[in-house]
């Protein structure tokens, strides 16, 4: 059985919406410069009133609505996870110091024995 398919169609409502909020957003940054002289408390008011304006109004439409169902599903999705353990953690971790320790000494190594070959037995200038 094949996977269903859900398609939306945003409705000019929605476009409204979204371009309502937008247009809030810049009305709370344009006010927030604009009530400069009224003192930071007016200007992060409006500016705060604005963004959460704009917030229940992209909320309300569908994208909004499918934004917090994803939200959901994601939060959903993460308590699924099966964590490690705190031994399994340091065990991993002291796994990935071991060969960083491990590859720095091979490429110091290899560094060091190309500078031998090419200085001092190539090019003898030491």
């Amino acid at each position: 059985m094949a996977a269903e398919q859900i398609e939306t169609v945003n409705t000019g409502a929605d476009k409204a919406k979204l371009a309502v909020s937008v247009l809030l957003v810049l009305a709370g940054i344009v006010g927030f410069y604009m009530l400069a002289k009224q003192g930071q408390i007016a200007q992060w008011g409006a500016l705060i009133a604005a963004i959460v304006a704009a917030v229940v109004v992209f909320l309300s439409s569908e994208p909004g609505k499918e934004f917090v169902a994803f939200g959901r599903d994601a939060v959903r999705e993460a308590k699924k996870v099966v964590w490690p353990t705190r031994k399994e953690s340091m065990q991993m971790t002291g796994y990935v110091f071991a060969f960083v320790v491990v590859m720095a000494l091979f490429l110091w190594l290899t560094d060091k024995s190309l500078e031998w070959i090419i200085f001092s037995l190539i090019l003898g200038w030491r």
